[in-house]
């Protein structure tokens, strides 16, 4: 079994909709666990990571439950007449690709053009950001201020514009239900690290740095949401 190649449609939404279907089929009844995430992408003939995404957007709208450790319950069957029109959000992994070509040119652009202003509200953010140890609302709103205030110095409104959207799907169910199983105070410490990291470059005004910090903190965000599904802290 493969998808069809002339589907338009982000890939992940194609997924869900063909697991969807086998749900519906009685391939896999309420109660049932779905095949695992290696199995699943074997026998549609796409990527695992494109296959978590897909998990992930069938965990968002009710259908499945997943659970670390447990594998993928099947909670209820979709509606049949929800089939194609379901969110059509860009998945978390185009979202992070996304933020890694234009926010390392904002980090880049920062630090040759931020002003004290920026660079002490940038700091303001880091610190608010050590005040949690994991993962939580405010310590995501304290991730966001920094990450939108380096768009800010960069000094190109629309480079701004371009990373406020790409936050407000950031901030989507669809990513935050992804990140929900993928938090805990050592992967909160990588992530501070990070941007302390991006930080320093920044202030000491190095534009090369800043650009690949900011590209390491993308993958690193990649290759964390790609990893083996384990329990965390």
């Amino acid at each position: 079994m493969s998808l069809p190649h002339t589907d338009s449609r982000r890939l992940y939404r194609q997924i869900a909709e063909q697991i969807s279907r086998m749900i519906l089929g009685g391939e896999f009844p309420v109660g049932s666990r779905l095949p695992s995430e290696r199995d699943l992408a074997e026998r549609l003939k796409v990527s695992r990571p494109s296959v978590r995404e897909a998990l992930i957007a069938l965990e968002v709208e009710g259908v499945v439950d997943v659970r670390v450790g447990a594998g993928v319950t099947v909670l209820a069957r979709p509606s049949a007449a929800s089939l194609g029109e379901r969110q059509i959000a860009p998945g978390p992994f185009d979202l992070i690709r996304a933020r890694w070509i234009i926010e390392s040119e904002c980090a880049a652009l920062a630090a040759s053009h931020a002003t004290e202003l920026h660079l002490e509200r940038m700091r303001q953010a880091v610190l608010d950001m050590r005040r949690y140890e994991s993962h939580g609302p405010e310590g995501i709103a304290a991730d966001q201020a920094f990450h939108q205030c380096i768009a800010e110095a960069s000094g190109n409104s629309a480079l701004l514009l371009v990373v406020q959207q790409l936050w407000e799907q950031r901030t989507g169910p669809l990513y935050m239900r992804l990140e929900s199983h993928f938090t805990g105070q050592s992967i909160w410490a990588q992530a501070f690290a990070e941007h302390e990291l991006l930080l320093d470059a920044v202030v000491s005004r190095d534009p090369d740095a800043a650009r690949n910090a900011m590209r390491l903190h993308m993958k690193n965000a990649e290759i964390r949401f790609a990893s083996a599904w384990r329990a965390h802290e």
